[in-house]
């Protein structure tokens, strides 16, 4: 399976126009923005889990990352309200589930193969600072390292950010709006910059809060070489 698997172009998904599709488990439904494989994909998903919904217990071969959009999410390393940012590295297991139900961006298979860093974040507590290039936004920062990094923004109304993306950048608008060379980024859209791209944004009258990673993109051959050898 192949959706938006052409890394080389910008790609654009307004994510709450697509219809939920099932999954493999019963009140888990998804919302497809990039893939390539099958069951076993680097996958790129908005994912809901329906309330008491859970999956089976598993191992992440490839990593799991994921923040929360809505509602509470669980396994048995604890309770994750909306907000929450959480690397589940290569190897790493756990039996998820939802007593409420949830909305949930998800990523698999997009780590580092040695990568063994577990990262659980509760971002609505965490700090601002004002971003060092651009006026109007702040940043919270979540994960660094020589391979990729991963931030909150937070845009100031009518604020602007004109940045070289040269590893390639994918983001997620979590509220207010952005406009992003023709298009109107709302709650929800996704956008995906290529290596070596550009991110030329500015936001509208009420601001926006957006999820970014920058970097990782130099790396989605292996990554998809990965997929094949399982």
């Amino acid at each position: 399976m192949k959706i938006s698997a052409d890394f080389s172009q910008r790609k654009v998904v307004h994510s709450e126009s697509l219809e939920w599709l099932s999954s493999p488990m019963i009140g888990v439904n998804r919302r497809p923005l990039d893939r390539v494989g099958d069951e076993v994909a680097r996958a790129t998903t908005i994912v809901r889990y329906a309330p008491g919904s859970e999956f089976s217990a598993h191992v992440h071969t490839g990593g799991e990352e994921f923040l929360v959009l809505e509602g509470t999410f669980q396994d048995e390393h604890g309770s994750f309200p909306t907000g929450s940012y959480i690397r589940n590295p290569p190897q790493s297991k756990h039996q998820p589930r939802s007593e409420t139900g949830c909305i949930m961006l998800v990523k698999l298979w997009q780590f580092q193969p040695e990568d063994r860093t577990h990262v659980r974040l509760q971002t609505q507590f965490m700090g601002q600072v004002a971003h060092p290039d651009h006026k109007g936004v702040y940043v919270t920062p979540l994960y660094k390292d020589n391979y990729e990094e991963v931030s909150l923004l937070y845009f100031s109304p009518d604020s602007e950010v004109n940045m070289k993306v040269e590893g390639g950048a994918e983001l997620l608008v979590l509220a207010g709006a952005l406009s992003e060379q023709n298009d109107k980024l709302i709650k929800h859209s996704w956008l995906r910059i290529p290596v070596k791209g550009e991110f030329n944004a500015k936001a509208g009258p009420e601001g926006a809060k957006v999820w970014i990673k920058t970097g990782h993109l130099t790396d989605v051959d292996k990554q998809i070489e990965r997929i094949e050898k399982v």
